[in-house]
């Protein structure tokens, strides 16, 4: 029975991750905000903004890889999912951009402040080696992607959890959530930079987040489906380093509590 789970399990997968591969449209050259994009003075805020978030999660990261060295391969498994997802691209509005985040397995696995080094460091390899995104921008697009949406995949799993118990739907929830969190901040830092001449930021942000949401309603629900189904696979050929992540979590909880 657990075999036959497993097989369904690994044919969904593949399933889901020839629809981000094949059923999208080509690339667009572009990372949320692309280089240059944004003003400098906004720029120049959204990375002071996300440089603490950066710094403390780069503290976390190494209490685990110190306390737990045999969490790094786990560790550079999200980093991969969240690379790979991310790198799929289709155009959405001038100067961004719609993709699946992949950010929410590895927020609800290691904590949020750990997925901002993550995330971030892939925005950098992308913008570095794909010319997808840039460096101006690079402070704005972890603070959407890597930064609000890990924290909003963190507190909604762990909210479902308290409230109903079901994990699978605590983890697609969590990762379809941050991803159109991702997109709501992005269109609040659009709208921030390029206020309507009529009605101002709230009309720019409901352009933005009205275009967004065509294309980002269904890559988040898909998304979702697609972490519930690599979740399922790690449960089932990394049992030892899940019960680890796991014992790790309670010992935290247990101490925040004393």
């Amino acid at each position: 029975m657990k075999k036959k789970r497993v097989k369904l399990n690994l044919v969904l997968l593949a399933l889901v991750s020839l629809y981000f591969i094949v059923g999208l449209p080509k690339p667009a050259y572009a990372m949320h905000i692309m280089e240059g994009f944004l003003p400098v003075q906004w720029a120049i805020f959204w990375w002071v903004v996300a440089l603490p978030f950066f710094i403390l999660g780069l503290r976390s990261l190494t209490r685990i890889t110190q306390a737990n060295p045999e969490l790094k391969l786990l560790l550079g498994l999200a980093g991969a999912f969240t690379f790979v997802l991310s790198a799929l691209k289709m155009p959405s509005v001038t100067g961004s951009c719609s993709h699946p985040t992949g950010t929410g397995l590895g927020a609800v696995l290691f904590g949020p402040l750990t997925m901002s080094v993550l995330g971030s460091l892939v925005l950098l390899f992308q913008a570095l080696l794909l010319a997808h995104g840039g460096l101006t921008t690079l402070g704005a697009n972890a603070f959407s992607m890597a930064i609000a949406g890990p924290f909003m995949a963190y507190w909604v799993y762990n909210l479902t959890m308290r409230l109903s118990g079901k994990q699978r739907i605590a983890i697609f929830l969590a990762a379809a959530l941050a991803d159109l969190l991702t997109y709501v901040i992005t269109s609040i830092q659009l709208a921030l930079a390029f206020p309507a001449p009529v009605g101002g930021f709230m009309a720019s942000f409901i352009k933005f987040a009205g275009i967004f949401a065509i294309t980002q309603v269904p890559l988040a629900i898909s998304e979702g489906f697609l972490t519930v189904l690599v979740w399922n696979w790690l449960q089932s050929y990394n049992p030892q380093e899940m019960e680890l992540l796991q014992l790790i979590k309670r010992e935290r909880q247990s101490n925040e509590s004393i």
